[in-house]
């Protein structure tokens, strides 16, 4: 990797994927947020896509020098989203988990965030209520592993927000606030695609057709249907 964290070409006879001006190999990278265990690795098997001109990488397989086996690297498509139409298993098993070590938090939280969705609904919408009465979610949701950091307002709304999940490393990513996803339509046509490579939108209702590929969505609607699973 070079200067700005932008791939360049290595300096060996064969194809290989160096750190460069990184501040850590790959492969520590990689050991790191997917949590792989302590060795050497002998090798690491990755998926190159390039999508807008970025270069985006997927680690596929893994082997540490002191073992026969190649082992397959858990992948989860859109690991953050959680919508009516489609829960991430990396959020089942998180809200599974808070469950467990808490009893009964996942419901008040779901209960909470109901509230929150209610005064949204257009059959008991509060008079002039605007998106940032979305923040209202942000307790049940700190509960639930996601920590929103301030609200700017300019940029992406919430940049410093957090995610705890399970036994993996902390990881940061903006928000973007939307009481309607579609709305997030305006971020696309405005934001350069460095902004736009990894991101998550917060919304009431996800009604976007076609979400930007690296932009995962948490819907309040689809946690709150989802509270009859944590039911006392």
């Amino acid at each position: 990797m070079g200067k700005g964290q932008k791939p360049e070409p290595g300096s060996v006879g064969h194809d290989r994927i160096q750190q460069g001006h990184a501040g850590q190999s790959i492969g520590e990278a990689i050991r790191h947020w997917y949590n792989l265990p302590k060795g050497d690795f002998e090798r690491i098997d990755l998926d190159i896509e390039i999508f807008d001109d970025v270069f985006y990488i997927t680690p596929l397989y893994y082997k540490l020098a002191q073992s026969k086996k190649q082992i397959p690297i858990r992948r989860i498509p859109n690991a953050l989203t959680f919508t009516r139409q489609y829960i991430s298993p990396l959020w089942t098993e998180q809200l599974t988990n808070v469950e467990q070590r808490s009893k009964g938090i996942v419901h008040w939280s779901l209960d909470e965030i109901c509230r929150v969705v209610a005064d949204h609904r257009p059959k008991s919408r509060t008079p002039h209520v605007q998106e940032p009465d979305l923040l209202r979610a942000s307790g049940p949701l700190a509960h639930l592993g996601l920590k929103l950091g301030a609200y700017v307002g300019k940029g992406y709304d919430c940049v410093a927000t957090y995610l705890q999940f399970l036994s993996y490393p902390d990881y940061t990513i903006p928000v973007e606030i939307k009481e309607h996803s579609r709305d997030f339509q305006y971020q696309q046509k405005k934001y350069g695609k460095e902004e736009l490579s990894r991101a998550l939108v917060l919304c009431v209702f996800h009604d976007h057709e076609v979400m930007p590929k690296h932009i995962d969505v948490i819907e309040l609607e689809a946690l709150c249907e989802h509270s009859n699973h944590f039911d006392s």
